[in-house]
C-alpha cells in the first residue's frame, strides 16, 4: 500500500491565511505544474469552494481543464508567453489572458485575434530581475506602442516576478518600485496600465505592503514555502511496513553498503523510494563558486551535527537505514514493537509524487 494524503482542511486554512495578508487584493490562485502535483481539477475545485475564482496557468491544457470545470466568467491567465499559433488560437478563443513579454508577442497576438475577429486580453510582463521574459523596464517606448497601436489587443494589466523575495527584502522592494515606475509612465502618457501585480507567495507573506492590485499565489495554497509562515503545509505518503528481519552485526544495506550495523539490528522495509519522490530535491543546478562554498559548508555542519533522515510509523520515529532505493527504504525498528502492515508516514514534495495515487481526505 501506498498513497499520498492531501488535508483539503489544511488548505482551506492556509486560502484563509492568503486572504488575510491579501486583504481587498484579488487573489491569483496558481495551478501551474498540473496543479502543484495535484491535478488541476482537484486543486482549482477547492479553490472554487473556498471562494477564489481567479486562475493561473503556463499551459493550454491547464487552461482548457479550467474552462471545461469552471463557469464562463472565470479569469485565466496564462504565464508563459507564447507566439505558436496553435495555442494562441485556443487561448484567445477560450477568453484566456494571455501574457505580452515582447513586440513579437504583441504583434503576434493582435495579429491572429484580428483573423479571428475577438478582442484578445492580455497582460504585460515586464522583467524587473528574473530574467526570463518580458519587457525591460527602460522600454519604455516599446510598452506604450503596446497600448498606442495593437487595437485588437485589450491589455488589462501588467506584472512582474519576484526572484528573491524568500531572500532579499531590499531586492524585492527595488523590483516593486521598478514595476511602480512603469505603471506611472504609462499612466503619464494618457493610458491606463490595467491591473498591477507583482506579490508571489513569499513576497505575499514576507511584504505584504506589495500587494498593489492582485496578487499570485501557488505554492502557500500548500503551505510550501522556505520559511515559518504561519501556513500547514498538506501533502505526505502513506505506506506501511512490508518485511521486518533481523541483520546480524556486521551487515549492511542498501547500494554502496553506507549503512553497516554495529550490533544486531531489527529493521523494516518500506516499499516506497525516490522513484516515488523520497528524498529528491531541487537546487542542485547552480554552480558559482559562493554555492560550492555553500555546499563545503552544509557538509563540514552535517559532520559536526548530524542529521538522520526519519519516517514516522505510528507514534514511532524511525531512522532510515543506508541509502534509499528506487523502489525502497529501509529502517531501525530495533526495540520499537513494529510489524508488518503498520502504517508509516513519509514526507514527499507533490510536485514529486509518482507511482501512487493521491487521495483528498
Amino acid at each position: 500500500m501506498r498513497e499520498y494524503i492531501i488535508s483539503t482542511e489544511a488548505i482551506r486554512d492556509n486560502i484563509a491565511l492568503i486572504r488575510k495578508k491579501a486583504g481587498n487584493a484579488p487573489i491569483w490562485a496558481v495551478v501551474k505544474g498540473d496543479g502543484y502535483g495535484l491535478g488541476v481539477q482537484n486543486l482549482a475545485r477547492i479553490c472554487r469552494e473556498n471562494g477564489l475564482s481567479r486562475f493561473a496557468v503556463t499551459e493550454v491544457s491547464e487552461a482548457e481543464t479550467l474552462r471545461e470545470t469552471g463557469t464562463p466568467d472565470e479569469q485565466i491567465l496564462m504565464l508563459r508567453p507564447t507566439c505558436d499559433r496553435a495555442e494562441l488560437t485556443k487561448l484567445i478563443t477560450m477568453q484566456v489572458i494571455c501574457t505580452v513579454a515582447s513586440e513579437h508577442d504583441a504583434v503576434t497576438l493582435a495579429g491572429i485575434a484580428r483573423e479571428l475577429a475577438i478582442r484578445a486580453k492580455a497582460h504585460l510582463k515586464i522583467d524587473t530581475g528574473m530574467g526570463r521574459y518580458g519587457f525591460l523596464p527602460d522600454e519604455t517606448e516599446k510598452i506604450l506602442a503596446c497600448y498606442a497601436y495593437l487595437e485588437d489587443m485589450e491589455i488589462c494589466g501588467i506584472y512582474t516576478h519576484f526572484p528573491c523575495a524568500f531572500c532579499s527584502k531590499k531586492r524585492t522592494r527595488r523590483q516593486a518600485q521598478a514595476l511602480k515606475s512603469v505603471a506611472d509612465a504609462i499612466v503619464a502618457r494618457g493610458f491606463t496600465p490595467g491591473e498591477v501585480h507583482a506579490c508571489n507567495s513569499s513576497a505575499l507573506l514576507r511584504m505584504p505592503e506589495l500587494r498593489m492590485d492582485g496578487v499570485r499565489v501557488g505554492s502557500a495554497l500548500l503551505g510550501r514555502v522556505a520559511f515559518r509562515s504561519g501556513l500547514k503545509r498538506t501533502g505526505y505518503c502513506r505506506s506501511q511496513i512490508e518485511e521486518v528481519r533481523w541483520l546480524p552485526k556486521g551487515s549492511t544495506t542498501g547500494y554502496g553498503s553506507a549503512w553497516k550495523a554495529k550490533k544486531p539490528t531489527q529493521i523494516a522495509v518500506i516499499p516506497v523510494g525516490w522513484f516515488h519522490g523520497y528524498t529528491l530535491e531541487y537546487g542542485n543546478d547552480v554552480y558559482r563558486a559562493r554555492d560550492y562554498l555553500r555546499t563545503i559548508l552544509h557538509g563540514v555542519k552535517g559532520l559536526l551535527h548530524p542529521q538522520k533522515l526519519t519516517v514516522q510509523v505510528g507514534d514511532q520515529t524511525c531512522r532510515v537505514l543506508g541509502h534509499v532505493g528506487m523502489l525502497h527504504t529501509v529502517i531501525d525498528i530495533t526495540g520499537k514493537g513494529l510489524k508488518e502492515g503498520d502504517v508509516a508516514v513519509l514526507e514527499i514534495n507533490p510536485l514529486r509524487v509518482r507511482g501512487m495515487e493521491i487521495r483528498f481526505v
